[in-house]
């Protein structure tokens, strides 16, 4: 079906524009019409020449669900069907790829697929948790709070996720732009004073020898080097991949002195966000553990919830054992227990979240505050130290000299 650009005036004189996917002009005049809108300019829009090729779209990104949720909610709140939801957010929609997918998803739904099922065709945008989230939501017949309940837990995990990449980004950019300039000095500067001690004479002192050895080793295996490093980190990659690879560095990774805390408590906001707002919506706990489980991001945690579940299986609590696991802290362990005990284990497990997601906060003030003298104490031995190694020869020269 064509898609039409069009111009035109509200009944306040209000200059508004927009594109409506119709069969014909008439029919875009008529549904201006309906919404008292006198049309100025009405014409096809260009095809894009580009729209058949994948990687030359732009992303659906987490911000345009989150928003979708919400518009989405709101427009449910207020009585409109699914349907007509559906058509006004793709023509709103300024993302193409986004535009398209909603399209497909509103055809979907038209044909007689509920949205969930709608939705899950879409993997790679509409995860487990989010398509059973919205099957709970209308077959309970609260999808506008199920939306709005996914909008805030989307919300709360991209602001997670910012929260760790910021404290992992500052420190690996130091070391990247550290080691470029140690580099550049062995291989292009150290040589020029290298060439003049040589024709001064004499015996270096010892740091200034290790230091032009290494600019000489730097120099003649600098191929071998980048080499080495590209292996290395084609290796790490498939070795991440592989099931072993991934269960090992997992592990490696909760067990590391500052940066383990941060990952561990970053595990435990999102096991308990999750699990309280799916709890919350109405998921049975059997089936939100397995979503939380292959949502879990790491499988050192991945294997303590479906532990969780075989436990629960077995007529266990939910405290029991993950304490046992050891992933999970006594006192969260604890607090989850009084939430069973107390039937409001949803609530128990969103206060923990609220709680562990300060938490977070507080633990990335502290690795920043940590890292940052850290990293400067680091360039200035390294750096200084190679700069007085140098000149230590012209020190000693002038030193003979003024002698």
């Amino acid at each position: 079906m064509p898609v039409y650009q069009w111009t035109g005036k509200n009944k306040k004189g209000k200059t508004l524009k927009g594109e409506m996917e119709v069969s014909n002009e008439e029919a875009v005049k008529a549904r201006l019409s309906n919404q008292k809108i006198t049309p100025n300019k009405i014409k096809l829009k260009p095809k894009d020449v580009f729209e058949n090729i994948a990687f030359l779209q732009p992303k659906v990104k987490e911000a345009d669900i989150i928003l979708f949720c919400r518009q989405f909610s709101t427009m449910i709140d207020a009585g409109l069907p699914i349907i007509q939801c559906l058509d006004i957010l793709q023509s709103q929609q300024e993302n193409k790829t986004f535009k398209v997918m909603l399209k497909k998803i509103k055809e979907s739904v038209e044909s007689g697929s509920t949205l969930a099922e709608a939705l899950k065709k879409y993997p790679d945008n509409y995860d487990d948790l989010f398509v059973n989230m919205i099957a709970a939501g209308e077959a309970g017949g609260i999808l506008d709070t199920i939306l709005q309940r996914l909008s805030a837990y989307m919300e709360k995990a991209a602001k997670l996720k910012s929260q760790v990449k910021g404290a992992m980004v500052y420190p690996v950019v130091t070391l990247v732009i550290a080691a470029v300039v140690l580099i550049v000095i062995l291989v292009f500067v150290i040589p020029v004073f290298q060439d003049m001690f040589k024709d001064f004479g004499g015996e270096l002192p010892l740091p200034t020898q290790i230091v032009v050895n290494m600019s000489e080793f730097v120099k003649s295996k600098v191929l071998y080097l980048i080499g080495a490093l590209i292996l290395f980190a084609i290796a790490y990659k498939k070795f991440s991949k592989t099931e072993r690879g991934r269960i090992i560095l997992d592990d490696l990774f909760l067990r590391l002195p500052v940066f383990g805390t941060l990952l561990r408590k970053v595990a435990v906001s999102k096991f308990t966000r999750t699990m309280g707002t799916m709890l919350s919506s109405g998921v049975a706990i059997l089936e939100a553990l397995d979503i939380v489980a292959k949502t879990a991001g790491n499988k050192t945690i991945e294997k303590a919830v479906y532990d969780v579940k075989s436990g629960i299986s077995e007529g266990r609590t939910m405290a029991d054992p993950l304490l046992e696991s050891g992933v999970f802290p006594s006192m969260v362990c604890q607090m989850i227990s009084v939430g069973e005990s107390t039937g409001a284990l949803d609530a128990m497990l969103g206060k923990i979240a609220d709680f562990y997601d300060e938490e977070v906060d507080q633990a990335v003030e502290n690795l920043t505050a940590l890292i940052e003298p850290f990293m400067l104490v680091f360039l200035g031995i390294t750096i200084g130290g190679l700069v007085i190694a140098m000149y230590l020869p012209i020190f000693k020269m002038a030193g003979a000299v003024g002698g």
